[in-house]
């Protein structure tokens, strides 16, 4: 069959490479089919042009896939209309996150004809076959799809054991030299930058995250050191970043990883995203001279009774020393915090804003997000059996407008105290962010004229 995959546009000047969807296509052709990208997020076409695309071109079968978030949301189904608008609509295929929640929704919405739900590698080629042979879609797990008047599920898919068995990303179908451009926190102005997975899943549940693929599954070192091998000597990737939903999810893990970069070979920096209650010195260590640059971590409050709540097994005193841990191993820490979990107030959201004015070492500019009860999440089913929300329905078409705005409100202040609180929460960071690049701006003018800095390259954006 002819498949076309479609990456959304982002509305980003250099996009991250949209791994997901390169492991699929692998899958695809791996099982012999006709595989091509369209790729939106590099060249922004109009959604317009995608019919205009299908109407110019013959395809089988349309895949589009995304994360949850309200500007996904919106674009998955504008693309949807585009695709079925041609004059030959071919099957469409929805996944990610996004759909996986409420499937029955998301095809009663967009008019597709089947949702993939969770690990798509193996179920996408299915679904191919039971097209392509004329079979009923009931026999292929983890899907649902419309069956005359009805929407039906089909029994889960079960999660590949053996994730080293996956064939890489179809890295060739992509244009690389754009992704590779994508800047990351203290990476060089030459380097190459690619994510890499080097496992799939995390152990931990916390109330705010949907689970698609419960516990952890972890590559193979050598797996994951063939894939960097190939990325450099093809693309010559220099900056890796591991995109797992948690990378260190143990201190053995964390250790064994460092230990094949070090005998790799290979010379390269990295990041990837850490737990704070793994964050020892050895371990730490053992990541900075393997090439870590930065770490980013979920620490999401400061306040131990908001952490109890939202079931983050962790506490301040743990994130207070993993955080100082790491700065002293000389890697940057990324602080992400959200508030408006689950009775926080005011006085949680001070202590949020202490803590990133003390520790924050400015690799990136960071701010304070609400936090927001994605589809599928326990945080969302939470505010449904409080009336706080109905249904996908209500939070996508009513309550998720923005990232940054309010969409449930889960303490005892108002809106608008809400609001005002972060107005002045992230007016506070913005201007600590700005005084330090100034003053650092002023120190490289100094040293530039009035000790003759010869080695000055120019002040660049990046």
């Amino acid at each position: 069959m002819k498949i076309l995959f479609v990456v959304y546009d982002n509305d980003a000047y250099v996009s991250v490479f949209p791994l997901g969807m390169a492991y699929l296509a692998a899958a695809c052709r791996a099982a012999g089919h006709e595989v091509e990208i369209y790729s939106q997020d590099v060249y922004h076409f109009p959604d317009e042009d995608l019919t205009e695309f299908l109407n110019r071109r013959s395809f089988d079968f349309v895949g589009i896939g995304a994360c949850g978030g309200y500007y996904q949301y919106r674009k998955m189904l504008s693309l949807c209309r585009a695709v079925l608008n041609a004059r030959r609509p071919p099957f469409l295929a929805l996944g990610g996150h996004l759909v996986s929640a409420d499937p029955e929704y998301f095809l009663a919405k967009t008019g597709c004809g089947a949702i993939c739900i969770g690990e798509g590698e193996v179920t996408v080629v299915e679904l191919l076959a039971a097209l392509e042979g004329g079979r009923p879609l009931s026999g292929v797990k983890g899907i649902a799809f419309i069956d005359g008047p009805e929407i039906r599920r089909t029994e889960p898919r079960p999660l590949i054991e053996d994730v080293d068995a996956i064939a890489w990303p179809a890295y060739d179908l992509f244009p690389m030299d754009h992704y590779a451009l994508m800047r990351m926190p203290n990476i060089g102005r030459a380097d190459r930058c690619l994510p890499v997975l080097t496992g799939r899943g995390c152990p931990f549940t916390c109330n705010f995250c949907y689970r698609l693929d419960p516990g952890f599954r972890p590559r193979s070192p050598e797996a994951i050191i063939e894939e960097m091998r190939h990325l450099a000597a093809e693309y010559h990737i220099t900056y890796f970043a591991f995109i797992d939903e948690l990378l260190m999810s143990s201190v053995n893990r964390t250790l064994e990883l460092c230990r094949a970069f070090r005998d790799s070979g290979l010379s390269f920096r990295w990041q990837c995203s850490g737990r704070l209650n793994y964050a020892e010195p050895e371990v730490l260590q053992a990541m900075k001279e393997s090439g870590c640059v930065f770490i980013n971590y979920g620490i999401e409050s400061v306040d131990d009774e908001a952490l109890r709540r939202m079931n983050k097994a962790l506490t301040t005193a743990q994130i207070v020393r993993g955080v100082e841990n790491t700065l002293r191993a000389g890697i940057s820490p990324g602080l992400n915090i959200i508030f408006g979990n689950i009775g926080e107030d005011a006085e949680c959201l001070r202590k949020d804003v202490e803590f990133l004015l003390k520790y924050d070492d400015h690799s990136q500019l960071r701010t304070i997000r609400p936090v927001t009860p994605y589809p599928g999440s326990p945080l969302y089913h939470y505010a449904i059996e409080r009336g706080l929300l109905r249904d996908c329905e209500d939070f996508y078409e009513n309550k998720h407008r923005n990232s940054d705005l309010l969409c449930v409100n889960f303490t005892s202040m108002t809106d608008e105290e809400f609001h005002q609180a972060l107005f002045q929460a992230n007016t506070t960071l913005m201007d600590n962010y700005v005084d330090h690049w100034r003053r650092g701006n002023a120190e490289t003018l100094s040293r530039l004229y009035l000790d003759q800095w010869d080695g000055f390259r120019g002040f660049r954006h990046t």
